[in-house]
């Protein structure tokens, strides 16, 4: 036998944890997964696994439903009963007091007296909820965490793709719109899998509880959909921007040709004065590469990338031309100016002759003449010259040491 007291506060607990239980249930019956799972038309390990899942949701709204009953019940016995008794309420709290009706087990374990009917008490009641809310949460937090990881990914994906068809059909290029067909094809079957067989894509963890997404094949849909749409827009923005690209490209040729011009000049006014195994080689032909027909021929086509590869080859063909044409005028240029420098470091050792007191030397002065008649005869042979100007300057060194 048991006091008011203690059978209000067993009656105080019991309902406290049914409060706690029903609010749970509930999170669990409107949780987004569950919404889907039972929603979709489920197929393979998703369609085997939620099917138990839901027979252990319906055994636990059962379960609860008889063990909320058994505690409004003792509620309503304990505030009608009087003190001395309380054993109906005891019994309800502590007894077999929860009736369970689970249908006749099959016939194969079938016991002969089974009705079908057991009776177990809260405490046990709250045990078989919490094993079938915890198989029923494992299967919807799987299925919540393919659809946020996996779902992610696609929607991305789907997103890239639904700008790259709407460019791609102002392009006319028949390869490029079947790479986006392609993609489109990868993704919906990535989607068509997340949608029928979610829990295909979960890993169990090591514990067989933990696990993970499986977003192996969800990332490769979104790269491949990003490399596609980043293609389309590159073709797109080559559309976009032909006509300007070709002005450009011919005001570089233009650039070529005159950088020929100038190197070809360069090279002349320097052969005048400068013998030719010092010269740099003569440019092989004017500044080439730029079709402009071709590439409006391509324009009117619609051959995006093809236009694309022809520009870019022409704009690289056309800088390098202009490096080397630039390239020749400064070396022909450099060769003047080594002749002027060697002009001008003969006179300053001609200068310090004198001041050494040797400008009447014959020896010195054969010397000079002979690199002196060789820096200003054309055209000079800059590597005699260098040389007739060494000896001079080292016969000055050498007064100068004596």
């Amino acid at each position: 036998m048991v006091t008011r007291q203690e059978a209000q506060a067993a009656l105080d607990a019991a309902t406290a944890e049914r409060d706690t239980i029903q609010s749970n249930l509930l999170d669990l019956d409107g949780s987004f997964g569950k919404r889907l799972l039972s929603g979709a038309s489920l197929t393979g390990e998703s369609k085997r696994r939620w099917e138990a899942a839901a027979t252990a949701l319906a055994r636990l709204w059962d379960t609860y439903t008889a063990y909320s009953a058994v505690i409004d019940k003792a509620a309503d016995l304990l505030t009608s009963s009087r003190d001395r008794d309380l054993a109906p309420v005891s019994a309800l709290l502590q007894g077999r007091s929860v009736r369970l009706v689970a249908g006749p087990a099959p016939l194969g374990r079938r016991d002969l007296a089974d009705t079908g009917v057991e009776e177990v008490t809260l405490t046990s009641a709250v045990a078989r909820m919490r094993r079938d809310f915890a198989a029923v949460g494992e299967v919807v937090t799987a299925a919540e965490g393919v659809w946020g990881e996996v779902g992610g990914l696609l929607d991305a994906a789907a997103s890239d793709l639904a700008r790259a068809t709407a460019l791609a059909e102002g392009l006319s290029d028949g390869p490029l719109s079947q790479a986006v067909a392609d993609a489109v094809a990868v993704v919906s079957q990535q989607r068509a899998t997340l949608n029928s067989d979610p829990l295909s894509l979960w890993q169990e963890g090591p514990d067989g509880h933990s696990g993970q997404a499986s977003t192996g094949g969800a990332t490769r849909a979104r790269d491949q959909a990003a490399a596609v749409t980043a293609k389309v827009a590159e073709v797109a923005a080559v559309r976009d921007s032909a006509r300007q690209r070709i002005e450009a490209l011919a005001a570089t040729a233009a650039t070529a040709t005159a950088a020929w011009k100038d190197a070809l000049e360069a090279r002349e006014r320097a052969a005048i004065k400068i013998a030719e195994p010092f010269l740099p080689a003569l440019p092989a032909s004017a500044a080439s590469g730029f079709q402009r027909g071709e590439l409006e021929a391509i324009v009117s086509s619609g051959q995006w990338q093809r236009l694309s590869e022809q520009m870019d080859r022409t704009e690289r063909d056309l800088t390098a031309q202009i490096a080397s044409f630039r390239a020749t005028a400064e070396a022909a240029d450099a060769t003047l100016g080594r002749r002027e420098e060697l002009r001008g470091l003969l006179q300053a050792y001609k200068a310090k002759a004198a001041r050494l007191g040797a400008a009447e030397d014959l020896g010195l002065s054969e010397i000079y003449e002979a690199a002196r008649v060789m820096l200003w005869t054309a055209p000079c042979d800059l590597g005699a010259a260098a040389d007739a100007v060494a000896a001079y300057q080292q016969a000055i060194l050498g007064i100068g040491r004596g």
